[in-house]
């Protein structure tokens, strides 16, 4: 009997053990309480203002660059002076090579003195052959003289004409060359000094705004087509940001914008202009080799707001990707913007004041 006790408790545990086993658990969940309200899912990364219409002010001419007096900041009218620009003065030439100019002017003299020997015997040649065909008139006209002797001395005056224009350009491009030979010794003086050199450029602005940029101020010898100066408008600021291209593709023109961390109180709000069809690759902190695109935006509050803004200062872009009004929402506490590799930040955000 009391072994049949003890088996009965053993099968009792054993039964009661493998219903505890298999008996339904209460399990661990996440409660969030549900709201209606606005929604946003933004992509947010670092961008740079700049001015939006920026004019580099270059010299046309080679020479030497006075001072420029402008500083940045400096309001610039349109057609303004911005800066001026020299020709430059010719090298120095040492006294051999003076010798051999002064030589070369030497015979230039002599070259010019011959092409004007030539004229006057090319003149002296074409009188004599006017002289000929007076002759020849009256004596065809008297009857002593053949109609072909009369057209060869005609051709022969033509000729002398011809030859005479010829020794007379070759006087002029002689002349020419004597210039040109003395051109490199009109530099000095009789005493070797160097003249002052005229003919100074004035370089203006091509609009009106401010100098955003003096690229050279001290004074020297610049090259054609070389930058001085840079110019904009600084109240007319377009923000740049760069975003990883399939993140770009969500992106389209007019897209909402909010700028934080500017430097002044509140959120400045803005639109999306235009995204750049071409990408560029950036490596990331990681060593990754990644494909960005620059978004252009603009800034749509008023300038009043922002005035403290200039170019190249730094902002936080969140671009609204997506916004959903009325959504449901579930949030649980400690859940906050969840950041994904690369370095780039995408998170979903409730509006304040629309729910918990």
């Amino acid at each position: 009997m009391k072994k049949k006790l003890l088996w009965g408790a053993v099968i009792a545990l054993f039964l009661a053990g493998l219903v505890w086993a298999f008996w339904p658990s209460a399990m661990e969940v996440e409660v969030a309480q549900v709201t209606q309200g606005r929604f946003e899912r933004a992509v947010q990364e670092d961008g740079k203002t700049r001015v939006r219409a920026r004019y580099v002010v270059s010299t046309t001419v080679a020479g030497r660059l006075a001072r420029i007096l402008l500083a940045q900041g400096d309001r610039v009218q349109a057609g303004g002076a911005v800066a001026v620009v020299s020709p430059a003065a010719p090298a120095l030439l040492d006294a051999r090579s003076q010798a051999e100019q002064a030589a070369r002017v030497g015979g230039a003299q002599a070259a010019l003195a011959q092409a004007q020997a030539q004229v006057a015997a090319a003149a002296a040649a074409l009188n004599h052959s006017r002289q000929d065909v007076l002759r020849n008139n009256a004596l065809t006209r008297q009857g002593f003289v053949s109609a072909a002797q009369g057209e060869s001395i005609r051709l022969a005056e033509q000729l002398r004409g011809s030859e005479l224009a010829a020794a007379q350009q070759a006087e002029q491009a002689a002349r020419f060359n004597l210039e040109q030979a003395r051109a490199p010794l009109q530099a000095y003086g009789a005493d070797g000094a160097r003249p002052g050199v005229k003919g100074e450029v004035t370089v203006r602005s091509p609009v009106a705004g401010s100098v955003l940029k003096v690229l050279l101020q001290s004074e020297g010898v610049v090259q054609a087509g070389a930058g001085l100066v840079e110019i904009g408008d600084p109240g007319s600021l377009e923000v740049v940001v760069d975003i990883l291209t399939e993140e770009a593709a969500q992106v389209q023109p007019g897209t909402a914008v909010q700028l934080l961390n500017w430097g002044g109180p509140g959120v400045l709000q803005g639109k999306v202009r235009y995204v750049e069809p071409a990408a560029f690759t950036k490596v990331s902190a990681l060593g990754v080799e990644e494909q960005w695109v620059n978004v252009i935006t603009e800034i749509t509050s008023p300038q009043e707001v922002w005035k403290g803004l200039g170019d190249g200062f730094k902002v936080d872009v969140r671009l609204l990707v997506q916004v959903e009004e009325g959504a449901l929402r579930g949030v649980c506490a400690g859940r906050g913007p969840r950041a994904l590799a690369g370095g780039h930040r995408q998170s979903a955000q409730r509006q304040p004041g629309l729910g918990a």
